[in-house]
């Protein structure tokens, strides 16, 4: 196995998590009138943050936002919105209300060994690079929590134009990194999109984007699994 001089991390379901706050959903209710349940706000929570699956019916219009949310913020907003109005919540306020916590870096929370796993990482000499397809500025995820010292490249998918699992976004991070993808890992809670890092044959570990008080140590576990720490 090639050494390992660089890694690629995924964002949401990898990194960091949307942890809703049960405060979001005060007051927040369904076309009847009534408050969500606990079921359907973890469902609801599970629709924002899904990196591939789409679990709403859209028209056209809308589905041709979600295809390409995460190279536009203005197409981002509008099929979220939209799929939070289909997903039961038919007041608009309530929804725009809700999207502001989706795309606010501060709402994020890490995986309880991100930060170990950054700065080991980085302290090891090996690159490091977040690659995600997203529709809004995360370093300040980052940058609450003291980690943004140990990422060299951010290349997220609103600024370069590309997204996972598109060759073309994965070459990008390379060359920002200087790496070669041989000795590239890419991490990622997605085998469709953060897999596609193998189509330049780069090395793949796939993570559970479990709760974070459930999955402790799934980062530290990845990269010894492929000889990175």
């Amino acid at each position: 196995m090639p050494t390992i001089t660089s890694v690629l991390f995924d964002f949401s379901g990898t990194l960091f998590r949307l942890e809703h706050d049960a405060s979001w959903l005060d007051g927040v209710t369904d076309h009847q009138g009534d408050p969500l349940d606990v079921e359907a706000q973890a469902e609801l929570m599970r629709r924002m943050t899904a990196p591939v699956t789409l679990a709403v019916d859209l028209d056209d219009e809308h589905l041709h936002a979600w295809h390409h949310r995460d190279l536009d913020p203005g197409l981002h907003r509008k099929v979220y919105l939209e799929m939070l109005r289909r997903s039961g919540i038919p007041r608009v306020e309530q929804a725009k209300a809700l999207y502001s916590r989706l795309v606010d870096p501060s709402a994020w929370t890490p995986y309880p060994d991100a930060g170990a796993v950054l700065r080991d990482v980085s302290s090891a000499g090996i690159a490091v690079g977040v690659l995600s397809n997203i529709a809004f500025d995360i370093r300040p995820a980052f940058e609450k929590h003291g980690l943004d010292a140990y990422v060299d490249e951010f290349v997220l998918s609103y600024e370069v134009g590309a997204i996972k699992p598109d060759p073309e976004v994965f070459r990008i991070a390379l060359d920002r990194l200087g790496a070669s993808a041989e000795q590239t890992l890419m991490v990622g809670d997605s085998e469709q999109a953060d897999g596609g890092a193998r189509q330049l044959g780069c090395a793949f570990a796939l993570v559970d984007p479990a709760p974070t008080a459930e999955r402790t140590d799934g980062l530290l576990t990845a990269l010894r699994e492929h000889s990175v720490l």
